[in-house]
């Protein structure tokens, strides 16, 4: 049988960890956090659960996560975030891949509940993740929906069930969240020195909507699903008007 940890990188989030953490009950032979300075409950939430609990200054997703691996005692991670968890069928497919021994990578899908109701479309769902993996032979990279780097040959097994992610608890949280990630993306667009154009500000956004809720059928998840595309619609906006400003400062201090 495969020894699995699980890994979890948390910033006040009391109103989740504890259903994630009962989700990993019997499936996780170790529970690793890595806490970022949290001001609410959420160490003390831990402290009621087999939990190896660390606190490190927030370094990015990415940086965060690897730090998180590295604390962990076995070498294969299921890597889950606070906000998410393990649903039965899940829980089985993962205890079925640690009894059969084979050291292949992992993928599922993942289910997000937004504001109270499960969407299955809007380019939401399935959302394939790859979260059990060898520490040894991958990596996170990247500041935005931070990746997974592995070599091109690992094996990777489908595993059935859904990852249940509780995303947003209303439009607000998610309005907010949008504008700092869009800020994150558009510095990420520049370090990359990607280019930004104003055409693109123009079109992105509507190419954005037009593809998450007719191509994706995000109308078929009603009044959240025509909200979710317009408000990912605003991110790409964002994403791309914010770069594009960043470049126009750019070039006027060198001038």
């Amino acid at each position: 049988m495969i020894k699995l940890s699980a890994v979890i990188i948390t910033f006040n989030e009391q109103r989740n960890i504890g259903r994630c953490l009962e989700s990993l009950a019997g499936v996780a032979d170790e529970i690793v956090v890595l806490d970022s300075g949290s001001k609410d409950d959420t160490r003390k939430i831990c402290e009621n659960y087999n939990v190896r609990f660390f606190t490190e200054n927030w370094k990015g997703y990415s940086q965060q996560k690897n730090t998180a691996n590295n604390l962990a005692v076995n070498n294969w991670i299921l890597s889950i975030d606070a906000d998410e968890a393990l649903s039965p069928e899940l829980k089985q497919s993962i205890l079925n891949w640690k009894n059969a021994g084979k050291e292949e990578f992992a993928r599922f899908n993942r289910l997000t509940s937004y504001c109270s109701q499960w969407i299955r479309h809007c380019g939401w769902y399935p959302d394939p993740k790859i979260r059990i993996f060898d520490k040894t032979k991958a990596f996170w990279q990247g500041e935005v929906h931070e990746q997974l780097s592995f070599d091109s040959n690992i094996n990777i097994k489908y595993l059935k069930g859904d990852l249940l992610h509780y995303s947003y608890y209303s439009v607000d949280e998610h309005i907010a969240q949008t504008n700092k990630f869009s800020t994150l993306a558009a510095r990420q667009l520049i370090d990359e020195n990607q280019p930004v154009t104003f055409l693109k500000v123009l079109i992105k956004p509507s190419a954005k909507f037009l593809r998450n809720y007719f191509l994706n059928l995000g109308f078929l998840d009603g009044y959240n699903g025509y909200v979710i595309c317009r408000i990912s619609a605003l991110q790409t906006f964002l994403k791309y008007f914010k770069a594009w400003q960043m470049k126009r400062r750019q070039k006027n201090q060198k001038s």
